[in-house]
């Protein structure tokens, strides 16, 4: 392994320690993370490209090659369906309690993640992957968060069953970035 490749996993650790350690709503951490190395970020660009040529999305095909060029790929997820109690009405329901029962209704899945969520979980999964990536970008190392791969680590089940929504984020560091310059999705 290149000193390049271990400062890259390294790093992956301090970006998942950011994300756990990121603000949530009233204190309640529902975030989910993981840290994908060698072959499990084989395992997920595999996973994505199958799924790019399945559904027909050419993005998705796009970023499975950058993320079999990664070192190492951080997951972070969110268990969406936990309540704050707030009754924001952000989530399309008029009361948390609805939104709950929404939730524990079984249904078949036909989209990439199961909703509904709850709006502060999702913003605090967007805090959490803010945080990791700017800690990425203190010690230089090139990244890009992907929807499409979240989709991807979702459908292997990488980051359990509670995980309702998730994003991936490859990284990589080499001479030049390979998130920058990529093709354009067909």
């Amino acid at each position: 392994m290149t000193p390049e490749k271990t400062a890259v996993t390294t790093v992956a650790g301090l970006m998942a320690l950011a994300a756990r350690t990121a603000p949530k709503g009233k204190g309640v951490d529902t975030i989910i993370i993981r840290v994908l190395t060698g072959k499990e970020v084989s395992t997920l660009a595999t996973r994505l490209s199958e799924l790019g040529e399945k559904h027909g999305i050419g993005f998705f095909l796009r970023d499975a090659k950058n993320i079999a060029a990664s070192d190492a790929c951080l997951l972070i997820g969110a268990q969406g369906d936990i309540i704050v109690g707030v009754n924001c009405g952000a989530c399309g329901y008029k009361t948390c309690a609805e939104m709950a029962k929404e939730c524990k209704t079984k249904k078949k899945k036909t989209t990439f993640f199961a909703g509904p969520n709850c709006a502060i979980r999702m913003a605090d999964l967007g805090i959490a992957l803010g945080s990791a990536v700017k800690t990425a970008q203190i010690h230089n190392v090139d990244n890009r968060i992907m929807y499409s791969g979240g989709v991807a680590a979702i459908d292997l089940g990488l980051l359990g069953k509670d995980c309702t929504v998730a994003y991936a984020i490859p990284l990589s560091a080499t001479g030049k970035n390979i998130f920058f310059d990529r093709e354009i999705a067909k």
